[in-house]
């Protein structure tokens, strides 16, 4: 089968960092981590598992951390190599073990991308999978498949990047019929943005920033929105076709994020600006709750002072080495601190629900604006036409990039 592959040694990891210096094009050049090949279809490893053909893939911006070597190697332990990558997945059943009873070949389906005990077929299930916090399984390196937080990161499941991936049955979801496969495949990317917003839901009466107005940033505001969210949203959006986006999905204010715009903030929270004698403005109270979706040194350094004495500060993206972070803020306004990692359990009107089968209703029942968020399509052989457009978003206007088998 054809499956894109990262494949990383200190070799590799060394001269693609210093070939990516002279252009970004040989992060996927022919002497990168990530190469297009035939390699064979994985196989199932017990009869709870299911392979699935790849009908659409999605490029997550994880995706482009692992390819443009932003992630941190201290997470290397945690997958296993090569892997193909690609965790956000649609397709259909073609081969099923005889313990899969509530699905049958042809089934078109998602999976949860996660790799927990479940998944791995452990019997000692850890004490995160006990509490249904399934993203923070502690036994990712254990059981059935090889080590790997997630499909895309663990090469006994292959990945939504290749023609064919296998899922535990525990990780699957069947796709209603009424739900289109554009919409079907925007479910991780919606989930990863109804997680951060379940963990931390505002009050109607509070202010909120959502930082960054990619796919995630976008969906946060649409998913507070349609759980019934009266709180008022401002969004930080670079780009003029993410601002009107944000607006379009429910955001009360656009920040354009200038050298002045703390200026911005303090008008829409009232709070105060100060020079201190030496570095950038600070800033007394600010926004109840601030979704950080870029996580860069920048974004982590001002939402940590445009956050309001005892706010909270939700880290949604991915950061790895933020440097220079002063952390005065953090003690000095009691500020709350907390991450979003993938997906788990949530609750909903007092019922567990997974953050997958939550997503994949909300798509069902407010017909998310996929023709909106899906802006380019590709065939596998188009990678790297892929991946630049994904990863040059004012040029190409790209919010979702997703490939079609």
């Amino acid at each position: 089968m054809k499956a894109i592959v990262f494949d990383a040694n200190i070799t590799k990891y060394v001269r693609t960092l210093a070939l990516g210096k002279l252009s970004k094009k040989n992060f996927y050049g022919p002497f990168s981590c990530i190469s297009l090949k035939e390699i064979e279809k994985p196989k199932l490893p017990s009869d709870d598992y299911v392979l699935i053909k790849t009908k659409f893939a999605g490029i997550c911006g994880s995706d482009l951390n692992l390819i443009f070597l932003h992630d941190s190697p201290s997470t290397s332990p945690f997958a296993s190599f090569p892997f193909v990558i690609g965790h956000e997945n649609l397709g259909v059943i073609v081969e099923k073990g005889k313990n899969v009873m509530d699905f049958n070949v042809g089934d078109r389906v998602i999976a949860d991308p996660v790799l927990d005990c479940y998944a791995r077929e452990i019997d000692d299930i850890c004490e995160s999978c006990k509490e249904h916090e399934y993203s923070t399984c502690l036994n990712i390196t254990e059981g059935k498949l090889s080590p790997g937080t997630i499909m895309g990161a663990c090469n006994s499941t292959s990945g939504s990047w290749g023609e064919y991936y296998i899922a535990h049955k525990s990780q699957l979801l069947k796709v209603p019929n009424e739900v289109k496969d554009e919409e079907a495949i925007l479910t991780d990317a919606l989930a990863s943005a109804v997680h951060p917003v379940m963990r931390n839901f505002p009050k109607d009466n509070q202010k909120v920033l959502v930082y960054g107005a990619g796919i995630i940033g976008l969906l946060i505001i649409w998913t507070l929105r349609k759980l019934g969210s009266k709180a008022n949203i401002s969004c930080v959006a670079k780009y003029k076709f993410q601002q009107d986006l944000a607006k379009e999905f429910g955001a009360d204010n656009i920040i354009y994020p200038s050298e002045n715009y703390f200026e911005d903030v303090a008008k829409i929270t009232n709070a105060k600006i100060f020079k201190p004698m030496i570095g950038d403005n600070v800033m007394l109270g600010g926004f109840d709750i601030i979704y950080d979706c870029v996580a860069s040194n920048k974004t982590i350094r001002d939402s940590l002072w445009m956050t309001k004495q005892r706010g909270t500060y939700v880290l949604v993206g991915l950061a790895s080495f933020p440097k220079g972070i002063d952390f005065t803020p953090v003690w000095f306004k009691e500020l709350k601190i907390t991450g979003a990692y993938c997906y788990s359990t949530e609750i909903l009107d007092g019922k567990e629900i997974s953050t997958y089968e939550l997503a994949l209703k909300l798509i069902q029942e407010n017909k998310i604006p996929y023709n909106k968020l899906i802006t380019h399509i590709f065939s596998i052989d188009e990678y790297k036409k892929a991946i630049e457009t994904a990863s040059s978003k004012n040029r190409e206007k790209s919010i979702k990039v997703v490939f079609k088998f």
